[in-house]
């Protein structure tokens, strides 16, 4: 083992033993955990992910938040008042302390959202904001203009009530205001250090922890934050995230005790996982979708909807699912994933057939459009580090070979991989989504021909832009979830994306941890959880 991994443990190691005097030291209690790859940005308007996310919920609070099993439980707001129509959320926010020891105000929370929306933001979840009456207006507006913000419908009446007021019925608002990208920002640390106010020093925050360490590439440590309103309930001292997109390795640093908790485990262990460590394995059903996004911007895929079917057809999803990935994924035929309260599932037209039939009638396709043995079509697909998508991009290039396709691997580091995905310079990249709150819209709008970069696939369709916006006007639940199904058969009937699996959360947790309670959300505060000595 090498030296650096060996000091993860030292400082609760040497809290534990005796101070000089004799006096016993209480041990710190500090919680390791890892975290995929290295957090892309820290600012809750900017970032995109759940690797940010994770840690961006320990350090800021929003107005709603996650309960330990994953509900939506009060946040920065104790509570919230609906008007009749449904258009108008006033919320009674608490005495609350950003970390300086400044109160938090209605007004902070007014900035942010004005933050989030500001074109000069670039935020690429800004759209998630639509909901909010202006909020369409204020972040479509000309780079060379000043947005109104007048229009926005967000105010504070004093410093305890913020009213937001809504373009239509919002049924998930509360617990779609849970998202990072609403989180709160102080806006003095924001202004005064500009790019840096996330950085150790400069960070100012009003959640549970607030940051202490940043070494890029290594770790990222919080602390406890003692003006948290709720600080004498929160038990951990630290948590401590590794970024570690070698898997394997994240795993055998699971197995020395050098981490509590693993951001994934490989496929290539499940086996030995189940027989050994069982009671240590999570793998529970995610709110999450796995895909290959297709460039629609670039030919021959862009315009060919039936070399897109060919290469959706070639995909055997029930050995990627069983063999591959070794149980730890579920084999996925929709674009909205189960879980999502009572909507139905809608599935790609081709689910039902045997997969002989699928290959056939993808040779086919590929043979009608000019491909086959010695004329294959020429493809590259991207991924990002990590050993299973590895796993399951070598798997897929093998099935689309034998129907005539000829795809080129195309590994990238995270960051790298995200900038080639946002300037759409790929042909076929590896994807996923994770639902933003237990709707079938977390999905469905990020699809939509105005959704920014979140439409990774450059995707149009005015008839799907149609109805996904007409559902948000509809009160009837049954009437609005049918209409949302509607939309996903266009969509899955354009083909912009292969739907491939749908995820299970695969952490292992280790026995000291106590406080970690599955939910399909997969969000797991530190708050509520504590570590003990064993």
């Amino acid at each position: 083992m090498k030296e650096a991994l060996r000091k993860l443990l030292l400082p609760a190691v040497a809290a534990a033993g005796l101070m000089a005097g004799g006096f016993s030291a209480q041990a710190e209690s500090v919680l390791h955990r890892g975290n995929g790859a290295e957090p892309e940005t820290l600012d809750p308007a900017k970032s995109t992910g759940v690797i940010e996310s994770n840690i961006q919920y320990e350090l800021l609070e929003g107005l709603t938040t996650y309960a330990e099993n994953g509900d939506v439980a009060p946040g920065v707001a104790t509570k919230w008042d609906i008007s009749d129509d449904g258009l108008t959320y006033t919320f009674h926010l608490r005495d609350e302390k950003w970390s300086n020891g400044d109160p938090v105000t209605a007004n902070d929370f007014v900035y942010s959202f004005q933050r989030l929306l500001d074109p000069k933001t670039a935020s690429d979840y800004a759209p998630i904001a639509d909901v909010i009456a202006g909020a369409a207006e204020v972040r479509k507006t000309a780079p060379d203009k000043t947005p109104d913000f007048s229009k926005l419908g967000v105010k504070a009446t004093d410093d305890h009530t913020l009213v937001v007021t809504l373009n239509k019925p919002t049924p998930y608002l509360v617990s779609m205001l849970r998202h990072s990208s609403f989180l709160p920002v102080n806006k003095a640390a924001v202004e005064k250090f500009g790019a840096d106010w996330t950085k150790p020093g400069n960070f100012v925050g009003n959640g549970a922890f607030t940051l202490s360490e940043w070494t890029p590439q290594s770790s990222l440590t919080v602390v406890k934050n003692p003006n948290f309103y709720d600080a004498a309930n929160v038990k951990l001292d630290k948590i401590i995230y590794y970024p570690t997109e070698d898997i394997g390795e994240e795993f055998k640093r699971y197995r020395a005790g050098e981490l509590d908790i693993t951001y994934e485990v490989p496929s290539d262990q499940i086996k030995f996982i189940e027989s050994k460590l069982k009671d240590e394995y999570e793998a529970k059903p995610y709110l999450g979708t796995y895909y290959y996004v297709i460039n629609l911007t670039r030919e021959p895929l862009g315009k060919q909807k039936a070399l897109r079917e060919a290469l959706a057809l070639a995909i055997d999803r029930d050995t990627l699912a069983e063999k591959v990935t070794q149980g730890s994924f579920l084999p996925g035929w929709s674009w909205v994933p189960p879980g999502t309260g009572d909507y139905q599932n809608t599935y790609v037209s081709f689910k039902d057939m045997k997969q002989a039939d699928r290959v056939k009638k993808a040779k086919e396709l590929l043979k009608a459009a000019g491909y086959g043995p010695d004329k294959p079509l020429k493809i590259e697909l991207l991924y990002n580090t990590s050993e299973n998508h590895k796993k399951i991009a070598i798997a897929v290039q093998s099935m689309w070979k034998q129907v005539g396709v000829d795809a080129t691997l195309n590994n990238q580091e995270w960051q790298v991989y995200l900038d080639t995905r946002d300037n759409k310079a790929y042909d076929v990249a590896r994807a996923a989504w994770i639902g933003d709150y237990a709707d079938p819209m977390s999905f469905l709008d990020i699809f939509l021909s105005d959704a920014g970069v979140r439409n990774d696939a450059g995707y149009n369709n005015p008839k799907y832009d149609e109805l996904v916006k007409k559902s948000a006007g509809i009160s009837d639940p049954k009437e609005r979830m049918q209409v949302l199904q509607d939309a996903e058969k266009v969509f899955l009937d354009d083909l912009p994306l292969i739907p491939l699996l749908y995820y299970k959360t695969k952490h292992m947790v280790s026995k000291r941890v106590a406080g970690w309670t599955y939910n399909n959300l997969d969000f797991h505060l530190g708050r509520y959880m504590s570590v003990s000595a064993n």
